[in-house]
């Protein structure tokens, strides 16, 4: 019988491992393990050790070359760490030539996600929505991971008790599988019903790539309490409040982060949880200004909308942490109509870009909200004019 059981115990150190293809640069390579390292934080590991190997292509057999695999083998030698990372989707297969070489628990990218949302999930429908992704992370891993039961060499009197027991399995899984996206559309039917007793006013989400202060911003908007923590996907859930804005009622919602290389299953598997995108009217996407690869994440984030056929609607680009931007760009000694110059520089840029629907704040500082509820209200009630316009709304 398959068991699932968390990956990560609390403060493991692990090693992570990346690979820079062709078209990749040094810089990217070492933001994507900066990212890994962040979620690896989240997951409750501790990176102590990086290694990055440049190649045209992932080796088929361990992802990384013999003498990297070499190397990372030698630096694991004698130290009590028991887990490594690696940046990229493995093959069952890969891990089990990995694992067997490095004698030490090995897991990627996406496993590492999907024990994060695992220990975030707290609602039914997320549960049952990251179990539906980590049994679709699995199925097509199960013959690597038995590959060890099975015998060498092929003909009569091959077929062992590895081969009947992964059969086993896959039937296990895959009946699993099945009985997840049953109970799942039980509760999408469920999530539906509610989203349609909510009546005719305007739906408002908040997007953006993971940890870019979504749900600090929902607290300052809705004035309640809304879990926020700088650690990634601190938000599983959507969460949904009235907000009125001088006398003007909407709905607002916030919703899961976005992150580059997102898991296809957790894609698949969120889709019921990502209809608040979906049917939202307008969409508020948070950026990280301070971040250094903001656009980078701005770029993810508005892929995933075109998957999601929700990139034509109506989008507020909100810049946040101006605060920390502001602390990390300028020199203390600088000039203060200078830097107020190279400011206007980049709010010009980012007006022409997103034709003058974009606002600069700090939502930790409260800085600019006023700006950001004034154009938040502006739009809401262009919606309403356009949806009704021949009803007399409350402002």
């Amino acid at each position: 019988m398959i068991e699932k059981k968390q990956l990560i115990a609390q403060e493991e150190k692990a090693v992570l491992v990346g690979v820079i293809l062709k078209e990749q640069t040094n810089e990217q390579a070492t933001e994507y393990l900066d990212e890994l390292a962040f979620l690896s934080e989240t997951a409750g590991a501790i990176a102590v050790k990086r290694f990055t190997q440049k190649l045209a292509h992932p080796d088929s057999r361990t992802f990384v070359g013999k003498g990297k695999l070499e190397e990372i083998k030698n630096y694991l030698n004698g130290k009590n760490i028991h887990l490594v990372i690696f940046d990229d989707e493995l093959t069952g297969s890969q891990i089990a030539n990995i694992e067997k070489e490095l004698k030490v628990k090995t897991i990627d990218r996406s496993d590492l996600i999907l024990d994060i949302f695992a220990r975030r999930a707290r609602t039914a429908q997320s549960k049952v929505q990251v179990e539906l992704a980590q049994y679709q992370y699995l199925l097509p891993r199960l013959k690597g991971m038995w590959k060890h039961l099975e015998r060498q060499g092929g003909g009569i009197g091959t077929r062992g008790p590895g081969e009947t027991e992964i059969e086993t399995d896959r039937r296990i899984v895959k009946d699993k599988i099945s009985l997840l996206r049953k109970r799942l559309g039980e509760i999408d039917k469920q999530a539906f019903t509610q989203r349609k007793e909510r009546g005719e006013l305007i739906r408002v989400a908040l997007v953006g790539y993971t940890n870019v202060g979504k749900s600090t911003l929902m607290t300052v908007l809705s004035k309640s309490e809304v879990f926020a923590e700088n650690k990634l996907f601190a938000t599983l859930d959507t969460t949904t409040r009235k907000v009125v804005f001088e006398n003007t009622p909407f709905l607002l919602s916030d919703t899961v982060g976005f992150i580059r290389k997102l898991p296809h299953h957790l894609v698949e598997s969120f889709k019921s949880t990502l209809d608040e995108v979906r049917e939202a009217d307008i969409l508020l996407h948070v950026v990280d200004i301070s971040h250094p690869q903001y656009e980078d994440q701005i770029g993810v984030v508005n892929k995933t909308l075109q998957e999601l056929k929700a990139f034509e609607k109506p989008i507020l680009t909100i810049f946040n942490k101006m605060d920390v931007y502001e602390e990390k760009t300028f020199d203390e000694w600088l000039e203060d109509s200078v830097k107020q110059e190279l400011l206007q520089d980049l709010k010009d840029k980012w007006d022409n870009i997103t034709n003058n629907n974009c606002v600069f704040v700090s939502a930790t500082e409260r800085n600019n909200l006023d700006a950001l509820r004034d154009l938040i209200l502006e739009r809401v009630r262009e919606m309403y004019q356009v949806r009704y316009p021949y009803k007399t709304m409350l402002y």
